[in-house]
């Protein structure tokens, strides 16, 4: 809409302190600054205003129209009093609402013409029928329309180099989730006065008839050069994600990165034609839209799948083991848009959940091992475009499960910072690993039976091996459990020290903390010697041997385990008198060793005495 620009009629009108309607004022009739540039086929409206008037409040305007070949024809065109007021050549387009009048309030209307035609152009009077007492001031406002010849032409320009086109108009572009979407558009216009073009690309819902009211603004271009976006784009265009570039003097690029699926739709390019008028501001002159494209949008989690081979398989101990995983889909190529990470899991026979990692290979193709196959040869790696391998060079009764492989499909956001996009798992495949037959069986006992504080135990532990491979291999490890109030500890049993299968000792912590040697004494017997026994280390001790198999990759794992019965350690204390205490028991000693001597001389002379007696009488 064109605006009015006002201008005083006398200091006494601005500094009245009369209200509309009480007159000391000339009336004045108010219309837009001219000449006024519109484009044939597109509307205008022309606001018309009056003030200083007396009467009525709700005043009535006319609208004539001088076109240049009568500038003095004054051609009707309509009225807000006079339904008839039109001539012929407005009746048929002022019936259909082509033209038409409205008001904004009682002393201000606005003229409407939906679609210009070349033959539009002239002077425009609004002229207001008087309702003062006597005749003062303006009582019309004339205003110039030139109608300029529609140049404004939009078009698809050729898709960029991201996505795949079918033959199809508009052109349907199939994308992949995380890719860049990239289309352009073509829009000039020839029109001899000085215009700006606005361009902007909006998305539509497939199969959703496109208008103002259903298309979503992805980006624009506006006439003052700015470039700004829908509001759901907004945090894609600040992240660089979205972006939009005019290339030449005519094509302009608009490149969304990292599709997502709800940036699936119809795609289309709108050219608006803006002008300044001369009171300042700017008017849209034009406007044309065209369909760029249908864009489906192939999400990664709809295409990802994932395929395991060659099926259940059986080895035996320190045997490889391969297994193949194949990642399959209509999937991006990883790189600047996509990246994939690949791993296999094993859940124990019967477990529940996909179990925990083995190893993996990330989206940067780096290698790891999962929590607890540190040190073994292990090797995941890719072995064509999309196959993966894991290759345990030597396979333990432990590593029978179910295992499964793991891909994740990642795509690139703003700043190259990934996002996860989808992930499957494959079907469960079974791995039988043989057993070695290992049977281990552990005796132990306390050397010499009781054993007394400040002396050394000795606990002796012989192991028995049934079954196992040649070159098994013993180790032994001495554990307590220490009383706690006459009982025995919740706790944990504790390492006492032991001897390992290459024949290393390994030395833990003694209750007592005094000095401790763990020995083999034998091929399959060992020993355990707590010097200088105290009080701390009293407690119930037991021999936990284990057998072990070393492969030809010189890793070693553990073929069986036993554990002995308890052995319980009490530390007694020695009988043990001192000096002065002997001192003080032998005084007494000798005094009743001789009471004894005399009252046993006395009997043995009494008996002897009465024994002679008889018998010198006999």
């Amino acid at each position: 809409i064109a605006s009015p620009s006002p201008t005083s009629l006398s200091d006494a009108c601005l500094t009245s302190s009369f209200p509309v309607g009480i007159g000391c004022c000339a009336r004045e009739v108010l219309v837009p600054q001219g000449p006024l540039y519109r484009v044939a086929g597109a509307a205008v409206s022309i606001s018309c205003n009056v003030s200083g008037y007396e009467g009525s409040a709700q005043q009535d305007f006319e609208w004539f129209l001088y076109r240049p070949e009568a500038p003095e024809a004054a051609l009707g065109i309509v009225s807000t009093r006079d339904t008839r007021f039109s001539y012929a050549i407005f009746g048929p387009r002022v019936a259909a609402g082509e033209v038409q009048v409205q008001r904004l309030q009682g002393d201000a209307a606005v003229l409407r013409i939906s679609r210009l035609q070349a033959q539009d152009a002239g002077i425009y009077e609004c002229y207001t029928p008087s309702t003062d007492a006597r005749y003062l001031g303006s009582y019309s406002g004339k205003v110039e329309l030139r109608v300029l010849p529609d140049t404004l032409q939009v078009s698809a320009s050729p898709p960029g180099p991201r996505g795949r086109q079918a033959p199809t108009s508009p052109p349907r572009l199939t994308v992949h989730e995380g890719q860049e979407l990239a289309l352009g558009c073509l829009a000039r216009t020839s029109t001899q006065k000085h215009t700006h073009l606005a361009v902007s690309f909006g998305r539509a819902v497939p199969e959703v008839p496109v208008g103002r009211a259903t298309l979503q603004e992805v980006v624009g271009l506006r006439p003052d050069l700015a470039v700004d976006a829908g509001a759901p784009y907004a945090a894609r265009l600040a992240a660089g994600e979205l972006r939009l570039g005019k290339e030449g003097s005519e094509r302009y690029r608009m490149v969304l990165g990292g599709a997502q699926a709800d940036d699936a739709g119809t795609y289309h390019c709108t050219a608006t034609e803006w002008i300044q008028d001369p009171d300042g501001s700017w008017a849209q002159i034009a406007e044309k839209r065209a369909v760029l494209a249908h864009v489906d949008v192939q999400t990664l989690s709809s295409q990802l799948a994932v395929t395991v081979g060659p099926g259940e398989r059986r080895v035996g101990p320190g045997e490889p083991l391969e297994l193949l995983c194949n990642v399959s889909g209509a999937l991006p190529p990883p790189g600047r848009h996509a990246a994939y990470s690949v791993g296999w899991e094993m859940a124990p026979a019967g477990a529940p959940g996909p179990g925990r990692l083995v190893a993996q290979l990330d989206t940067e193709g780096v290698g790891s091992l999962g929590p607890g196959y540190e040190g073994r040869h292990i090797a995941m790696e890719k072995v064509a475009s999309r196959t993966y391998r894991l290759r345990l060079e030597a396979a333990r009764p432990g590593d029978a499960g179910t295992y499964r492989c793991l891909a994740k499909a990642y795509v690139r956001g703003s700043g190259a910072r990934l996002r996860e996009a989808a992930s499957a798992r494959s079907r469960p495949l079974p791995v039988h690993v043989r057993e070695e037959g290992v049977v281990l069986e552990a005796v132990a006992w306390l050397a010499g039976g009781a054993v007394y504080r400040g002396e050394t135990a000795s606990l002796l532990c012989n192991v028995s091996v049934r079954g196992g491979p040649p070159g098994l291999r013993l180790a032994a490890s001495w554990w307590v459990e220490r009383p706690e109030e006459g009982e025995l500890s919740s706790a944990p049993a504790q390492l006492v020290g032991g001897v390992g299968q290459d024949g290393v000792a390994e030395l833990g912590v003694r209750p007592g903390g005094g000095p401790v040697s763990v020995e083999l004494v034998g091929p399959r017997s060992h020993r355990l010697r707590l010097h200088s026994l105290g009080p701390e280390d009293e407690g119930v001790y037991h021999c936990a041997p284990s057998a072990w198999v070393q492969h030809a990759d010189y890793s070693w794992y553990q073929a069986g385990s036993a554990r002995s019965g308890p052995v319980t350690v009490y530390p007694y204390t020695h009988a043990i008198l001192s000096r002065p205490a002997l001192d003080t028991l032998f005084v007494p000693l000798l005094v009743g060793a001789g009471v004894a001597l005399v009252i046993g001389a006395t009997i043995l002379g009494s008996i002897t005495c009465c024994f002679m007696k008889r018998l010198r009488k006999r």
